[in-house]
């Protein structure tokens, strides 16, 4: 069965902790999506606001920084459990030791653009890929088809490795990315844009 991790920046930011209390019983990570509007346009949430979910669930937290190694201390701090960083990013191999050396899982992030072999240097020193299928930056958008490809790709070379997907994932395509390979879905919109968040969550999981 494939796990979900809620995006948070899908969460009514007014109510975030209302939000992550619903939907963390039924989620395998609370997933925090970190924007410095420099890598990405976007800005988005900092450690004092991860730190204040933590507890309510496991944090899953994805650096969409230009400088990954300046933020890795803070978010473990803030009781991260995952720190994903970027392939895109500068020096993601040091950001990755800092990860290793606070005793938390640590991912490798790559964009659609991005060709997938681009990760190959570091997959030795981590324990998750964060497979984007969308460019980064905002929420709501579309699927990329082609990511379902990647995840197969990766699941056969990689067998022992977490595959997270984020971006446009919902309950029309959990099923198929979960056959591809995937075993941790990140989904924002779908969820938090429901009526129904739990029954969304529980629908993706079926997958």
């Amino acid at each position: 069965m494939v796990e979900i991790a809620p995006s948070m920046l899908g969460a009514n930011f007014g109510e975030m902790k209302r939000d992550a209390e619903l939907v963390a019983p039924h989620s395998a990570y609370l997933h925090m999506d970190v924007m410095d509007g420099h890598f990405v346009p976007n800005i988005t949430m900092g450690p004092d606001l991860v730190k204040s979910l933590r507890g309510i669930g496991k944090l899953d937290v994805h650096l969409m920084v230009t400088d990954p190694s300046n933020f890795i201390n803070d978010f473990s701090d803030a009781g991260a459990d995952i720190i994903s960083v970027h392939v895109e990013a500068n020096n993601p191999q040091k950001a990755i030791e800092l990860i290793k050396k606070q005793n938390i899982k640590a991912g490798i992030a790559l964009n659609p653009s991005t060709p997938a072999s681009a990760i190959e240097p570091f997959v030795d020193s981590i324990d998750m890929i964060l497979v984007m299928s969308v460019e980064p930056g905002y929420c709501g958008q579309s699927f990329n088809e082609n990511t379902i490809q990647r995840v197969k790709k990766y699941r056969k070379k990689y067998p022992e490795k977490i595959i997270e997907v984020d971006g446009g994932v919902g309950p029309g395509n959990a099923a198929i990315l979960a056959e591809a390979g995937a075993n941790l879905l990140v989904a924002g919109s779908a969820i938090f844009g429901s009526p129904d968040p739990i029954e969304v969550i529980l629908d993706m999981k079926k997958g």
